[in-house]
């Protein structure tokens, strides 16, 4: 029977498969869930996998990196995307269980805050944006914008993202009690595209749309402002990598997968993805790839 591969969307979940073999017997299944920042990318690592190794089967959800990583504990997913180092409590949970997890660092992401496209913001600093989320800031006027009230789009708080930006920009402060917590980042992007009044992040990724703008980013009120994205091509948008390699861009993370086991496919799978062919995928949808190689001559 000849390799095929299938691939069906269906509330958000993706299930990617490939054929038995000749002889009739079943592939090994590798499933994947997690980080929602990593679907894109995720999706498609399977999809190129799987054309050329008719043999596998790979199957990817999201649910967000906390489920994800406690999915891989309980046992009901091979592989953990997570845009967020695993917790150490979540390491004591799978060393009661006998089983090591085993991290590795696939890809980078560039945290984007993002506007509506008639907004005429352009910067905000880390503690603007501390102000934004924590309820302390509340009229697009204080920041240089129009007179508008802010509304606020966050990610739900078993997300990965959620938890960096609380860290890195609410300094763990609680954000505040109006934003409005979406399952994804498409779900951002889809909010602030509608909303002249709206700000939102995530992965930058998500955010190369008409109606959206990605604004610069200062560590500091008085420090140059980065802006995430290489618009040197004006027919194209892109992840300005060399600004996250030197970290010069202040919201910027690893992103991983984890394991408990490791199986021959799974290894297989892995060190494809960080293969020159796997970053260039990376790449090509807006992350930010670990291998240099596959993005020379850019």
């Amino acid at each position: 029977m000849k390799a095929f591969i299938k691939m069906v969307l269906m509330s958000g979940v993706f299930f990617l498969g490939a054929s038995m073999a000749q002889d009739g017997w079943a592939s090994e299944l590798v499933t994947v869930k997690g980080s929602d920042t990593m679907v894109i990318v995720a999706q498609r690592w399977a999809e190129e996998y799987m054309k050329k190794h008719p043999d596998a089967t790979i199957q990817v959800t999201g649910g967000g990196s906390g489920t994800g990583i406690a999915s891989l504990i309980n046992g009901t997913t091979d592989l953990a995307n997570a845009s967020r180092p695993i917790k150490q409590e979540e390491i004591e949970a799978a060393r009661r269980l006998g089983r090591e997890p085993k991290e590795v660092k696939v890809a980078m992401d560039a945290l984007g805050i993002v506007v509506h496209k008639d907004n005429p913001v352009e910067r905000l600093s880390l503690r603007q944006l501390m102000g934004i989320y924590t309820g302390h800031v509340n009229n697009w006027k204080e920041l240089g914008g129009k007179d508008l009230p802010i509304m606020r789009y966050s990610r739900e708080s078993n997300s990965g993202t959620y938890l960096f930006f609380k860290e890195h920009v609410l300094k763990d402060m609680d954000y505040a009690s109006d934003c409005q917590n979406l399952p994804g980042t498409a779900a951002v992007a889809d909010a602030v595209a509608k909303d002249p009044k709206g700000i939102g992040y995530g992965g930058v990724a998500y955010f190369d749309r008409p109606n959206l703008k990605v604004i610069k980013v200062s560590k500091a009120d008085d420090q140059k402002a980065i802006d995430p994205i290489d618009r040197s091509d004006l027919k194209r948008t892109k992840v300005h990598y060399d600004v996250v390699w030197s970290g010069e861009y202040p919201l910027a993370r690893p992103l991983f997968v984890y394991s408990l086991r490791e199986s021959a496919e799974i290894k297989r799978f892995l060190d494809w993805i960080l293969s020159e062919e796997g970053q260039k995928i990376a790449a090509e949808l807006g992350y930010i790839p670990i291998n240099v190689a596959a993005v020379a001559g850019r």
